[in-house]
């Protein structure tokens, strides 16, 4: 039996929010998804975190969710990486060209790592 879908939210930053989920990411649970990452979106954060580690599945409603999390954000100059892909996952953002969308990292401390490179002034 596949675990039951949660979510848990974590404020890294001012600027950073990190949305983990488990279970599965379908028709029934990414409005779920939608909602918790509107909300980060609408309370400031500009740059999320998707952390799969403990998604066991998506469907296109879940694509749809992240492709447009991408599009809001990238209009509030903006980042969302998603990190803790499984091989399943991984597969379906390469078939879909979404690999190339989206900014995928192997951990949550490495994508928080390369976000702050990415905003840290050129010296």
């Amino acid at each position: 039996m596949p675990p039951e879908f949660a979510l848990t939210q974590d404020a890294v930053d001012d600027a950073t929010q990190v949305v983990a989920v488990r279970g599965e990411i379908d028709l029934f649970t990414a409005p779920e998804l939608k909602a918790a990452l509107g909300e980060a979106i609408e309370g400031g954060k500009t740059r999320v975190v998707v952390d799969l580690e403990e998604t066991t599945f998506l469907d296109s409603t879940a694509l749809g969710v992240l492709i447009g999390t991408v599009k809001r954000l990238r209009s509030r100059d903006g980042r969302l990486t998603i990190v803790n892909v499984d091989q399943n996952i991984a597969k379906t953002f390469e078939i879909t060209g979404l690999d190339q969308i989206f900014t995928i990292r192997a951990s949550r401390d490495e994508a928080v790592s390369a976000l702050d490179e990415e905003e840290a002034p050129a010296s």
